[in-house]
């Protein structure tokens, strides 16, 4: 079975966030690629040759990659999707949504659900949605 990976987009600001994330969530940033070593790319504009072309981070349980948008396409930010995490515990849950919500914004705080003892929604500071979980629930039957 293929891995599926999200790939974030970011506008100029990809390396702080893949470094606040592997910080974050105990990961190791294992690729960096600003634009201007990019391997037998085209030449870039002098302002985006430190944007990342590419980055992967990696954790033992997941992986996500990211880069900042290429020089000419505007940067729209993330739309229709978010990212969601899934902890055994609503205090870890409680801890990692915290961390993201500072400097962000809030769309659902931090609750009790149906499915979980604790579930919030908010966008961080890199214009990332997450949806956090914490410690499960039996889901009702159908």
């Amino acid at each position: 079975m293929p891995q599926l990976h999200a790939y974030l987009s970011f506008d100029g600001n990809c390396a702080e966030a893949m470094a606040f994330y592997a910080e974050l969530f105990g990961a190791k940033v294992e690729a960096m690629i600003p634009f201007g070593q990019m391997p037998g790319g085209a030449p870039m504009p002098a302002e985006h040759a430190d944007k990342i072309m590419h980055a992967h981070l990696v954790h033992a349980d997941f992986a996500l990659m990211a880069g900042d948008v290429p020089p000419g396409v505007a940067y729209e930010g993330v739309k229709g999707v978010m990212m969601t995490l899934s902890f055994d515990t609503a205090a870890e849950a409680r801890r990692i949504f915290d961390a993201l919500a500072e400097g962000g914004t809030v769309q659902m705080p931090l609750g009790e659900s149906f499915w979980a003892d604790a579930f919030g929604m908010c966008t961080d500071r890199y214009g990332t949605p997450w949806g956090v979980n914490g410690g499960s629930k039996p889901m009702p039957a159908g």
